[in-house]
C-alpha cells in the first residue's frame, strides 16, 4: 500500500512538471495566436485608428465596406493567383525534381538538394532587396544579360510595369518556396515500397510507367496534404510582395495581406483604419476557410484510400 502511494505521488509530480513545462507554450499561444484572433473580431466592429480604447461602434459597417470594396477583391484575386501558380506549376515541377533527386545513382544529389533548399532558409526581405537590384531596368544584371544575349532590344521594367510586376513576383515566389515542396515530395517518395518498384522493373516496366502506375497512386493521399499545405502558404503571401513592390505599381501586385497592412500600419496614411483592416482580415480568413472546405472531397478520398 505504501509503495502504491509513493508511486501515485511520483506520478503526480511527473504530471505536474509536464503541465508546468507546457505553461510557456500555452502563454505564447494565447498571447500571439489566440488573442490576436479574438481581438481582430472585436476591433472589426469599431471605427478605430489603433490608438487608445475603441469606442466608436459601427457594427457590420466595416464588413459591408470590405464586401463592396473593389480593391479588396482585386487583392484577393491576386492572392488566389499565387495559389494557382503554386499548385499548377510548383507542385508538379517539384515532384519531377524529387523523383530525379531520389535516384541513389545520381552523383551529388545531396548538393543539388541543398542548392534548391537554400532559398527557403534565406530571409525573404533580403531576397526581395536582391531581386529589386537584379531586375532594375537601368543597372540590373538581368536586363544587362538579356541585352547582351540579344533576347531583348530595350530594358524591361519588370517591377515597374503593371503587366509584368505580378508575374515577376510569382516566379520569384515559386523559386523561394520550391524547396519546401521538394522536401514534401521527397518525404512522400519514401513511403513507396521499394519491392513494388523492383518488381515492376524486373517485369520490364519503363521508368515513366513506374512513376505513373506505382509512385503516383501510392503517394496520392500524401499529395493531397501537400497540396493543401501549399495552397495555404501561397494564399497568405505577404513579405516578398511588401519587400519588392509594396503592392505597386498602381496596386497591380496588391495581395490581401498588403491591403490589410496598408490600412492598419502604413505610415503614409494620416489616419489608419485599424477596425476596417481587422474586418478585411476576418473576411479573408473566412474566405480561406471556405476555399479549404471546398477541398473536403479530396480529404475524404484520402481517408478512403488510406483505409
Amino acid at each position: 500500500m505504501a509503495v502504491r502511494t509513493r508511486r501515485t505521488a511520483a506520478q503526480r509530480r511527473e504530471y505536474l512538471w509536464c503541465f508546468l513545462l507546457l505553461v510557456p507554450l500555452l502563454v505564447t499561444f494565447g498571447g500571439f495566436t489566440l488573442w490576436p484572433i479574438v481581438a481582430s473580431w472585436w476591433y472589426s466592429f469599431f471605427d478605430w485608428d489603433g490608438v487608445g480604447t475603441p469606442t466608436d461602434w459601427v457594427g457590420l459597417a466595416n464588413f459591408v465596406e470590405v464586401a463592396s470594396n473593389a480593391a479588396f477583391w482585386r487583392a484577393f484575386w491576386h492572392s488566389f493567383l499565387f495559389s494557382l501558380v503554386a499548385i499548377g506549376v510548383e507542385l508538379p515541377l517539384a515532384l519531377v525534381f524529387a523523383i530525379l533527386l531520389n535516384n541513389v545513382r545520381l552523383r551529388g544529389r545531396n548538393l543539388y538538394r541543398l542548392a534548391l533548399f537554400v532559398p527557403v532558409v534565406t530571409t525573404t526581405a533580403v531576397v526581395g532587396i536582391v531581386f529589386v537590384a537584379l531586375l532594375d531596368p537601368v543597372r540590373g544584371s538581368v536586363n544587362d544579360a538579356l541585352l547582351t544575349l540579344g533576347l531583348i532590344d530595350a530594358p524591361i521594367n519588370f517591377l515597374g510595369s503593371t503587366s509584368s510586376a505580378l508575374p515577376s513576383l510569382m516566379v520569384i515566389d515559386l523559386w523561394k518556396g520550391f524547396g519546401v515542396s521538394l522536401v514534401y515530395w521527397l518525404a512522400a517518395l519514401q513511403t513507396v515500397p521499394k519491392e513494388l518498384i523492383e518488381a515492376a522493373q524486373l517485369d520490364g516496366a519503363r521508368r515513366s510507367s513506374v512513376v505513373r502506375h506505382i509512385m503516383v497512386p501510392v503517394m496520392a493521399p500524401i499529395a493531397i496534404v501537400i497540396m493543401l499545405l501549399l495552397f495555404q502558404r501561397s494564399l497568405g503571401t505577404f513579405d516578398l510582395v511588401q519587400a519588392m513592390t509594396a503592392g505597386g505599381p498602381i496596386y497591380s501586385t496588391d495581395v490581401v495581406p498588403t491591403f490589410i497592412y496598408r490600412f492598419a500600419f502604413d505610415p503614409e496614411m494620416q489616419a489608419p483604419r485599424y477596425g476596417f483592416a481587422c474586418a478585411a482580415g476576418v473576411v479573408f480568413g473566412m474566405l480561406t476557410l471556405v476555399l479549404t472546405l471546398m477541398q473536403a472531397p479530396a480529404l475524404r478520398y484520402q481517408r478512403r484510400v488510406s483505409v
